[in-house]
């Protein structure tokens, strides 16, 4: 048997008493090792090159408008059908007597029944045969792909509606109750009449449907919060989609008329902005499916260019445009006919290039005959937002609105007003800031992209009105800052004129403190500035209403002044806050504080020296609060502090500060929360620093282990700190050190030796024993380095055979492997203790592998053995490979003890035994006998690197290691190879010829 003749090589080896690893010329060796210098040729290809992507994108085909042959009168539509149109008719009997007209026309391209759900605005006759509303509306998609390309005039540099929607219903709520009015519709807008054809009846039914909603058929929601407000006309624009995907265009108009009427009651008006953004929603909605409709209507078959003119769309989708305009020029009521219309706007390009500009100065008119100012107000804004979409270089309308807008000033102070005022009990400046979303987006219109003299004709304007404090804020906050800023002193001036009984100054100074923050004022004027509005800002005696002000002018403080303004405002703020606890009820706005003066302020020395920065943290009294701000101030100190300090100020500061965020750390804190926290306090930690003070930065340590001792990863930064202060005192000393010195790497020491055990996670403690013991081994500190490695030795039964690796469970085998290669490294420069015998350290490692519990079917142990042999060759050698300076490792203790070599022999032999029993154990499956191959191929590499071959009975050894590692073929083929090959290569040198011999045994066997 194969294992019988290894057996019997074995006991040869164990009974020959010279034998001993070969010895090494390891400078020799080096050299010959050295790789050959070959040119390299560059081609184009560099792995590193960037790499140029270019994206062609191709554009589809346009095409010209439909040849529909459809009446002319439908073709030639102007845009506007209730002025252009109507030449003295009625509309809806002019509409009644076209479809009559075009009946016959169209008669043959559609069926005669229609549902009444069908589209109010479309003509049954034109319905395309086979295809329903309800499948059109999937086309919806189509249509918005379509309308980015019209919106591109506005650039990104206008702020859109959306953004502001969430700030005015945050801002504008109530806690009154309120009532929405809810269309009960009939049963005659449910089911078609099959006995009726004609068109004109068709119109009829839907007339009286209509009709119908406004005669009564509505029911009353009483006593609803502001919750329940939105929640119902939330569920109002589902049932909008709903009706509309299901083909009940009818009751989609009925839903949208609906709403646009509840923008006329202002019984609780302290919520009228927040009803008007959440009505206009559906508004925006219902003009959205109509439009998207009308253009399907034109993409089938080809889509429409995307500046398509009203040439380019066909007759069918021009009666249906014009339908729509005609159906809602038959709503009696004023309000919701003008924002039904507006919704719709956008589908005038269907009909006329000039269409739009002919409606909208109509549409100004038509907002005359509104009596309630807060009403009109809103109307006009939402006519320049639907101007702004479709055309925003129609600037005759917006500067329409904004003058008739003016006009409607005087009905503030009127009875009527006053009346409403009285009886829901709203003061005048209350009521005056309803106006101020309206107003402000009407502004933004008009002061998009326009000049700067446009600012200065505004600010004439606004002086020769009264109570023009509303419209000077909404100026200020509209046009651009730089505008605002070159005039800042006039507009105080302007500011100190107005009315306080109107509306505050401090939203007005809030308004330009805004402007300010973006753009500077000229520079001699900046401090009358400052005073001028601080004067103001000081006697708001409203915590509230004077942070929000205050929180504004920070910015424009640190901006442009130094610390000594900043620590005034600083105390003024602590002045208002303090008293009541108000502070309490602003933390948003003092952090904003916070972040403003550590955007301006980066020079931590300058930022604690403020006197009144620290009591100003100290009104962050809410636990989560006050980390927050730590952590804010944490990131921006190691963003920006980029030498390291020793600064006292700095220093006590920012322990306050760490500590502080150290403090919050409890049994619930996430880890990933403890994590960030502990990064920011190493980021610290890293930046503290006392020169050559090495005593200072060793007492810094002892006091920051005390103060961040819930936090590991920190413990562990402290650990590496002091172990780089040891070793940055041997780079000064120069590795000659003094009793002073000796002491001071010695407590060093001591320190780390203390802290480790406090970790929790055992590889963290094992890699910084290891790693501390070497730090010791390098400052002479002999007895220290023994007492860590033999803590390290000591803690490895504790090693789980399994550990948590970012949240999944893993083989801890690799890990400890690592440790141990590393452990075996250093263990060849650390010189025997001399009351504990020969190889103690080494024997103790190898005690604990043996008696660890490693995993079933596990290689590792083995592997450790394998490892230890280098290990001990090295040992063998009359000059180690490497040594410490000033430390006598074992090859000075012995000099070459023939005792020292002998103990190495033995212990050699019985790793090997070790490994060969083993590798008798591995043949009981394909797995085992790929183990055997893998580990009797590391043997053999280990022999043939360390052993002396010379020796025939080693040399058989490795030659049968070899043949089991290829025996069933498991070896890969190309290691094998260029294993032999590097075996040549070594045989050709003049101390190693009798590697020639082995290589004549060694054969390459192919897999089978």
């Amino acid at each position: 048997m194969h294992y019988d003749f290894m057996n019997y090589v074995f006991f040869c080896l164990l009974c020959k008493k010279n034998r001993r690893s070969r010895w090494r010329k390891y400078e020799a060796e080096l050299q010959r090792c050295h790789p050959e210098a070959l040119p390299v040729e560059f081609g184009d290809y560099h792995p590193l090159k960037p790499i140029m992507v270019t994206d062609t994108k191709t554009r589809r085909g346009t095409r010209k408008g439909s040849t529909s042959s459809s009446s002319s009168s439908s073709s030639s539509a102007p845009a506007d059908p209730l002025s252009s149109m109507l030449d003295g008719t009625d509309p809806l009997s002019m509409f009644a007597a076209a479809s009559t007209s075009e009946t016959s026309a169209l008669s043959h391209g559609g069926s005669g029944g229609v549902s009444s759900h069908a589209e109010p605005a479309e003509r049954p006759g034109l319905k395309k045969k086979g295809k329903t509303f309800k499948n059109d509306f999937c086309f919806q998609d189509l249509g918005r792909k379509k309308r980015v390309k019209e919106e591109e005039p506005i650039g990104a540099d206008f702020e859109p509606w959306s953004t502001k929607r969430g700030e005015i219903l945050a801002r504008f709520t109530t806690t009154e109750k309120l009532s929405i009015n809810l269309f009960m519709g009939s049963d005659r807008g449910k089911a078609p009449n099959p006995g009726t054809s004609a068109v004109s009846e068709k119109v009829r039914t839907r007339l009286e449907e209509l009709d119908d909603l406004e005669e009564g058929s509505q029911r009353e929601l009483l006593n609803l919060s502001q919750q329940d407000y939105a929640n119902r006309i939330e569920e109002l624009n589902q049932s909008l989609k709903e009706a509309w995907s299901s083909d009940q265009k009818v009751k989609a108009l009925k839903i949208v008329i609906q709403c646009s009427k509840l923008l006329s009651d202002t019984s609780v008006i302290q919520f009228y902005p927040s009803k008007f953004v959440l009505i206009t929603d559906i508004l925006d909605t219902f003009g959205r499916l109509v439009y998207d409709r009308i253009w399907t209507m034109c993409s089938d078959p080809r889509t429409l260019p995307d500046s398509f003119t009203a040439e380019d769309v066909n007759d069918t989708a021009k009666e249906t445009c014009l339908n729509w305009f005609f159906k809602i020029a038959s709503i009696r009521e004023l309000l919701p006919r003008l924002y039904v219309e507006a919704a719709i706007l956008k589908c005038s390009r269907f009909l006329s290039k000039s269409g739009i500009q002919e409606t909208l100065p109509r549409l100004t008119a038509m907002i005359r005959g509104i009596g309630d100012p807060l009403v009109a107000a809103y109307a006009r804004a939402y006519l320049c937002r639907v101007g702004m979409e479709v055309a925003p270089q129609l600037k005759e309308s917006l500067n329409a609105n904004f003058f008739d807008l003016l006009a409607t000033f005087r009905q503030v102070s009127g009875d009527s007003v006053q009346r409403q005022l009285h009886l829901q009990r709203v003061e005048a400046p209350e009521y005056l800031t309803l106006y101020s979303p309206a107003i402000n987006w009407i502004l933004q219109c008009i002061a998009y992209r326009a000049p700067e003299q446009l600012l200065t004709e505004m600010m004439e304007r606004c002086k020769m009105m009264v109570n023009n404090a509303l419209l000077l804020n909404s100026i200020m906050r509209a046009f651009r800052p730089e505008f605002v800023a070159t005039r800042a002193t006039d507009f105080i001036g302007m500011i100190k004129d107005c009315d306080e009984s109107g509306f505050p100054k401090h939203l007005l100074y809030g308004s330009l403190g805004r402007s300010l923050a973006c753009a500077d004022p000229p520079e001699s004027e900046r401090l009358t500035i400052l005073n001028e509005a601080w004067k103001v800002i000081t006697k708001v005696r409203n915590p509230q209403d004077y942070m929000n002000c205050a929180e504004i002018w920070v910015e424009f403080t640190c901006r442009h002044f130094t610390k000594r303004e900043v620590n005034t405002v600083l105390a003024d703020i602590i002045k208002h806050m303090t008293p009541d606890r108000a502070f309490e009820d602003a933390y948003p706005q003092l952090q904003s504080v916070i972040r403003k003066i550590l955007t301006y302020f980066h020079d931590f020395s300058v930022l604690f020296s403020m006197e009144r920065f620290l009591p100003f943290l100290d009104m962050f009294q809410k636990d989560s609060v006050r980390v927050e701000v730590c952590k804010s101030i944490m990131e921006v100190f190691i963003k920006h502090q980029l030498e390291v300090t020793r600064d006292p100020v700095i220093l006590n500061a920012m322990l306050h500060i760490c500590k502080t965020m150290h403090d919050s750390v409890n049994a619930l804190t996430l880890e990933d929360e403890k994590r960030s926290l502990a990064l920011l306090i190493i980021g610290f930690i890293r930046m503290v620093s006392f020169g050559r003070d090495f005593e200072q930065q060793l007492s810094f340590c002892v006091e920051a282990r005390a103060t961040f001792c819930n936090l590991e990863p920190v413990l562990v930064q402290l650990i590496h700190t002091v172990n780089q202060l040891a070793m940055e005192t041997r780079r000064v000393v120069k590795g000659n050190h003094s009793r002073k010195t000796a002491a001071f790497v010695r407590a060093c020491a001591a320190y780390c030796f203390i802290t480790i055990p406090s970790l929790s996670s055992i590889f963290s403690r094992l890699h910084l024993y290891l790693l501390s013991g070497q730090v010791a081994l390098a400052n002479q500190c002999l007895s220290q380095a023994d007492a860590f490695l033999k803590a390290a030795v000591s803690i490895l039964p504790e090693v789980p055979r399994s550990i948590s690796v970012e949240g999944k469970l893993r083989s801890s085998e690799t890990f400890l492997l690592d440790f141990i290669n590393n452990f075996l490294a250093t263990l060849l420069v650390v010189p025997d203790h001399p009351e504990h015998g020969v190889l103690y350290l080494v024997r103790g490692l190898l005690n604990m592998v043996q008696d660890y519990t490693w995993e079933d079917n596990s290689d590792a142990k083995v592997r450790v053995y394998i490892s230890a042999l280098p290990l001990l060759a090295a040992m063998s050698q009359e000059t180690y490979l490497y040594s410490i300076p000033k430390v006598d490792s074992n090859e000075t203790l012995y000099g070459g003890d023939p005792k020292f070599l002998s103990e190495i022999n033995k212990l050699c032999e019985t790793l090997i035994g070790q490994i060969l029993d083993h590798l008798k154990t591995l043949t009981r499956d394909e797995q085992s006998v790929r183990r055997q191959s893998a580990l009797a191929f590391s043997l053999f590499g280990v022999l043939l690197a360390h052993g002396d071959l010379r020796n025939n009975k080693l040399s058989q050894l490795s030659v049968n290691l070899w043949n089991l590692s290829h025996k069933h073929g498991h070896c890969e083929t190309r290691v094998s190879v260029r294993t032999l090959e590097s075996i040549k290569h070594q045989a050709q040198q003049p101390d190693m010829a009798h590697l020639a011999d082995a290589i004549q045994r060694l054969a390459l066997q192919s897999r089978t």
